[in-house]
């Protein structure tokens, strides 16, 4: 097992001559180029799921100013002999990556821009002596490389720096835009009336696609990535024979994510197959095209841990990679009466919903169509199968690690949502012994919040223990602490009293009184009440739930 597995590694020169462990993706290059005749290209995926090393892969195999062939060989691509005679190294290529240009103003953005492009300019700095290239573009490459170009002088900056590298080689150039779209989703994100921050960003990003793709007499082909196609009416106005590829479409679906076989492969090369079974529950799911895809980020990481640690428990590496703000907008909407869906999801069901992949970012939130789209581009749901019905699109979650983030950040954010003085009435009813209130009260509660896990008794335990925890109430849990001990314990020690409750799970709404009655025989037999020594009030409850009903009977 001679194999390294590098975390985080996008830079595939370095990784293929460093011996890590490379799941080949080069037939891309020969699908890209031989099978298609696209002047501009967009791949559009979630975050994490390989886009940056496969930029990186590209650029290393037609740059004409590389010697690539140790680090292809033996890969798929180089089956294709004559391909790789007319293509390898033969193009200048110019690779930029906007990932960093954002921030949560625009001044500080476009000072990334401007380093950035300032970078992209002192990575050619060898052919700035050249004669051949015009006056001109040397005083505006001067003046870009130092970070003192105007805003007309960024807009025109790749094709000048592509007019110049055609003037050195007497060739068109491959150019290389990977996650384009991120200087203009964070500016949205930040933008308002007054700092106009997505308009500016907007203006400026669509100055350089613009001038660098339309019409551009110095380019061979480009490639761009990101995680969401911007409607060409906005962006890619007028761009000659643009072709956009998202989660949706069977071309190149399988070049972005791992394949089974791909991750069996891997497995037994890194002796893991043991954890295929875990590692699907987990990381597998997602549906491109006609592609089952595992996320990449996620397997590496998990085996990565493997490596170090024999029972490494699998765990949520995506989360960290990307914010949920849009997954937030949803709970936040109360036009949109989504709750009954997201539900219907968590409980490992699935929705259709009409989807599109033409959508632009100051409109995300105009309609519920278009965050159920965004949330099938970047990675929250997938389709349930291959097949897709026009823009009807069933969805759902696709494993669990996003599950995991539904819950964590969906079943929060609807509870924050519900009116706290239900939950005041609620906690009143019991102090009071009013069984009716608080039956009424707590079924309320249980309506207006996201139920999952299938309404097993875990959730009913952390859904009564968050109701009063949510109020400011201390809650003891017997969940962490072994059998003996009631469910729930709420004291309230200022005025010396305590309220007990055991709950239970009824399989039938007709069982809910006997559950109830079983609870409050369950406080008696066992005494939870003995051990609270010094209360002058100790209320106990029988609680039992059936779904979305809940009945409440005290002692």
């Amino acid at each position: 097992m001679g194999f390294k597995i590098g975390v985080g590694k996008s830079d595939f020169a370095k990784l293929r001559e460093s011996d890590n462990y490379y799941v080949d993706k080069t037939e891309l290059l020969y699908e890209l180029v031989h099978e298609t005749d696209n002047e501009v290209t967009l791949f559009t995926r979630p975050r994490r799921f390989g886009k940056t090393l496969m930029m990186s892969m590209i650029e290393n195999f037609f740059n004409i100013r590389k010697n690539s062939k140790d680090i292809f060989n033996g890969l798929a691509i180089t089956k294709h002999e004559d391909f790789c005679q007319k293509w390898m190294n033969q193009y200048p290529v110019l690779l930029i990556s906007l990932k960093d240009a954002e921030s949560t103003t625009y001044e500080v953005a476009y000072e990334k821009l401007n380093t950035i492009i300032a970078d992209l300019c002192k990575s050619i700095s060898d052919i700035s002596n050249n004669n051949l290239i015009d006056k001109d573009d040397l005083e505006i490459y001067a003046k870009l490389k130092a970070q003192r170009g105007t805003e007309s002088d960024i807009q025109n900056s790749l094709k000048v720096l592509m007019r110049m590298l055609y003037r050195v080689y007497d060739k068109k150039i491959i150019l290389l835009i990977d996650e384009y779209d991120v200087p203009i989703a964070k500016s949205n994100e930040n933008d308002n009336k007054i700092n106009q921050y997505y308009s500016k960003m907007f203006d400026i990003i669509k100055g350089i696609l613009s001038t660098s793709l339309k019409d551009n007499e110095f380019l061979q082909f480009a490639v761009l990535t990101g995680c969401l196609r911007i409607a060409k009416e906005s962006i890619f106005t007028y761009i000659n024979n643009f072709v956009s590829y998202s989660v949706l479409d069977a071309n190149f679906s399988n070049y972005f994510g791992f394949s089974f076989d791909e991750v069996h492969a891997m497995l037994e090369a890194f002796d893991r197959t043991d954890k295929i079974d875990i590692i699907k529950e987990w990381y597998d799911g997602y549906i491109f095209g006609n592609s089952s895809i595992y996320c990449p980020w996620d397997l590496i990481n998990y085996i990565s841990d493997l490596r170090q640690r024999n029972n490494a428990k699998p765990k949520n590496y995506w989360k960290h990679t990307s914010h949920n703000s849009i997954l937030l907008s949803f709970v936040k909407r109360r036009d949109f009466n989504v709750k009954g869906k997201f539900e219907i999801l968590m409980n490992n069901g699935s929705i259709v919903q009409k989807i599109t992949d033409k959508l632009t970012y100051n409109n995300l939130h105009s309609s519920e169509d278009n965050l159920w789209s965004v949330l099938l581009m970047t990675g929250y749901l997938t389709k349930v199968d291959a097949n897709v019905d026009e823009d009807m699109v069933r969805l759902k979650i696709p494993n669990k690690e996003v599950k995991s983030i539904f819950e964590e950040t969906v079943v929060t954010l609807f509870k924050e949502t519900i009116d706290i003085t239900i939950q005041k009435r609620m906690i009143q009813a019991f102090w009071d012994q009013d069984t009716s209130d608080a039956t009424t009260t707590l079924s309320e509660l249980l309506f207006r919040t996201i139920s999952y896990n299938d309404y097993h008794e875990d959730y009913y335990h952390a859904f009564l223990a968050g109701a009063f925890v949510g109020i400011g109430y201390a809650v003891e849990s017997n969940k962490e602490k072994g059998l003996g001990r009631p469910d729930i314990l709420i004291k309230d020690e200022n005025n010396r009293r305590a309220i007990i409750i055991e709950a239970k799970k009824s399989k039938k709404d007709s069982d809910l009184e006997n559950d109830c009655n079983e609870a409050l025989h369950q406080i008696i037999t066992k005494k939870y009440a003995d051990e609270l020594y010094g209360y002058k009030h100790i209320l106990c409850y029988g609680v039992a739930f059936f779904q979305k009903q809940a009945l409440v009977k005290c002692l």
